[in-house]
C-alpha cells in the first residue's frame, strides 16, 4: 500500500477536514502531549493514548467513542507511513465494537484530489470487507512513491 506516506498527509488531512468544516479527531502517544504541546494537539483535535497501560489500543480507542459527545477519528490503516503489504486491524475491530461506520477517504497526490465514501459497517468476513474497502483507494498515490 503506498497511501499514508508523508508526515504531509496529516497537515493536507487537517485542510480537509478544515474544509469539510468537521471535527474529526486523531490519536497520539501521551508523550506528545507535554504542558508545551498539549494546547496544540488537542487544539487539532489530538487525544492522548497511554500505550503503558494494560488497556489494548483498540480498547482504548473504542472507550473515547463512548466518552465523548461527538467523535469521529481519522485512522492511516497501514499504521505507519513505511511500505505495508497488509493494512492493520485495529481500524476495523474499532470500528466493529464501537458500532461506528469506516468512512474513507484518500489524499491523491498524483492528481491533487480527495474523495470521501459513503459510510461502510463491517460485517463477519474481515477478508471481503478489506476487499471492498480497498476498492476505494484503487489508483490513489500517496506523496512518496513506495516501492518493495
Amino acid at each position: 500500500s503506498d497511501l499514508h506516506t508523508s508526515n504531509w498527509d496529516f497537515f493536507v488531512a487537517i485542510g480537509v477536514r478544515t474544509f469539510l468544516n468537521e471535527t474529526i479527531h486523531f490519536v497520539g502517544k501521551k508523550e506528545l502531549f507535554t504542558p508545551l504541546t498539549s494546547w496544540f494537539f488537542k487544539g487539532l483535535g489530538g487525544m492522548p493514548l497511554n500505550r503503558k497501560k494494560n488497556e489494548n489500543v483498540v480498547e482504548a480507542i473504542t472507550r473515547m467513542y463512548g466518552e465523548e459527545a461527538v467523535f469521529r477519528m481519522a485512522i492511516a490503516p497501514e499504521g505507519t507511513r513505511k511500505k505495508v503489504d497488509e493494512w492493520k486491524t485495529g481500524f476495523y475491530y474499532i470500528s466493529k465494537i464501537a458500532g461506528v461506520p469506516i468512512i474513507s477517504v484518500t489524499l491523491n497526490f498524483k492528481d491533487r484530489s480527495t474523495r470521501v465514501s459513503k459510510p461502510y459497517y463491517p460485517t463477519n468476513n474481515m477478508e471481503e470487507d478489506f476487499k471492498k474497502l480497498k476498492l476505494f483507494f484503487r489508483g490513489v498515490k500517496g506523496k512518496v512513491e513506495q516501492f518493495s
